[in-house]
């Protein structure tokens, strides 16, 4: 999905839900969109606050998040280090992924898993339930790491 075209459905969501359209929203949404990799609320907060000049408040970012990822537009993940970190879902919402998070250089990678949907479903109707959500995480060490001491993918 384009920026553009994820930047109208995020408006039309704010619409729905009652929520005002603000311009200090969608430029947190512009900002959280273009990003490559995942990131935390502090590290969106900062982009934020360097392309429009600190017009931005601390409580505006955090308070917009999850506004985003209840659209769908956003993936929040959570890897036990009590900090949350986001991610565009370009791929729409019934996207499925499964998350490897190296422990040695604190990277996340997503991976196409298309057998969850299957899964989730298999083992929720067993039990006469439906499934509403779904995660695979996995946590993995750095083989190059290990070897050198060294990880190629730290930043």
């Amino acid at each position: 999905m384009s920026i553009p075209a994820a930047r109208e459905t995020f408006r039309k969501f704010l619409v729905q839900k009652g929520i005002r359209v603000t311009k200090q929203r969608l430029t947190i949404f512009d900002a959280a969109f273009a990003q490559p990799e995942h990131f935390t609320a502090e590290q969106l907060l900062d982009i934020v606050r360097a392309s429009v000049e600190g017009k931005v408040s601390r409580a505006t970012v955090y308070r917009t998040l999850p506004i985003m990822t209840e659209s769908a537009l956003l993936r929040e993940v959570d890897i036990g280090s009590g900090e949350k970190f986001y991610r565009p879902n370009r791929e729409g919402s019934r996207s499925q992924v499964a998350q490897v998070v190296c422990v040695d250089c604190d990277r996340i990678f997503e991976i196409s898993a298309p057998f969850m949907e299957w899964y989730g479903s298999t083992v929720s109707s067993k039990l006469n339930l439906t499934p509403i959500s779904q995660r695979l995480q996995v946590s993995a060490h750095c083989n190059v790491f290990r070897e050198t001491g060294t990880c190629p993918r730290r930043g």
